[in-house]
């Protein structure tokens, strides 16, 4: 099992969104099992799976009740399975966020509790910025993917999340490293065109994708689907694409379909 912590320092910056098409890329390239968790109280992720938004079954729910992850999983029609964040009350999202604060250790032991094929890769949604969420995350991650816009706020920002990756990811030697994807890059712009060359420079190879700014990445939302199933075609699905093929090498996956 492969577990990849998507992150950001700052909103707005479209990860949600990315964590749901980079999953549903990574499993139309081949990967056998793909699973998305939603750590985040906004219980966004499984809209891009068409899961009800009203649901109220979820990792949150189900950790304060004792019921098992399993019980809670759902497959969706692009072959990923999900594990939404459910609806809790704010009595239970603050009870359930100190469990997280007391319990360090606690996404890395449900997802081992899955009982997960070991070519299984795991993708973690979280809030942007710190938090026991994204806590969580980092200290179960093999790899992180941090979403940055190009603009000056992301590239301010680079700093915070080096030192939160630092704390809680380097010391363990199964962590992998850092890599970067820049969203939402508008090539009509000037000031955009040159924060993405400065990311690209200061990056290097960590930068692993540039998603350009597409109408259909907010219409395929609105239609329960990928941006990949809504305009497969399109500027944004050809550059998710581009960016899981390039995420799967650096797992040291070999997907069939990743030449699509």
């Amino acid at each position: 099992m492969k577990v990849v912590a998507v992150v950001s320092a700052k909103g707005g910056v479209g990860k949600t969104t990315l964590t749901a098409n980079l999953a549903t890329a990574l499993q139309h390239q081949g990967a056998p099992t793909v699973l998305v968790v939603d750590l985040d109280p906004q219980n966004a992720l499984g809209l891009h799976f068409g899961a009800d938004p009203g649901a109220l079954a979820g990792v949150s729910r189900a950790s304060l009740s004792g019921d098992s992850w399993a019980s809670v999983c759902q497959p969706s029609p692009s072959g990923v399975h999900v594990l939404p964040y459910g609806v809790v009350n704010e009595a239970d999202r603050v009870a359930f966020e100190r469990h997280l604060e007391a319990h360090p250790d606690w996404l890395a032991q449900q997802l081992q509790s899955l009982d997960l094929p070991p070519d299984a890769l795991v993708f973690i949604d979280t809030p942007p910025g710190p938090s026991a969420y994204m806590q969580q995350a980092l200290t179960a991650a093999q790899v992180v993917v941090v979403v940055n816009l190009p603009d000056a706020a992301s590239y301010a920002a680079l700093a915070l999340m080096q030192r939160l990756v630092h704390t809680y990811c380097t010391p363990r030697p199964d962590f992998a490293g850092t890599l970067h994807v820049l969203n939402q890059a508008d090539g009509a712009r000037q000031l955009s065109k040159d924060i993405t060359r400065v990311m690209q420079d200061s990056l290097g190879d960590r930068l692993i994708g540039v998603i350009h700014e597409d109408q259909a990445v907010r219409e395929a939302l609105a239609y329960d689907q990928s941006v990949l199933e809504y305009d497969t075609h399109g500027q944004a699905a050809d550059d998710l694409r581009k960016c899981a093929q390039v995420l799967a090498q650096r797992l040291g996956l070999s997907l069939p379909g990743a030449a699509r």
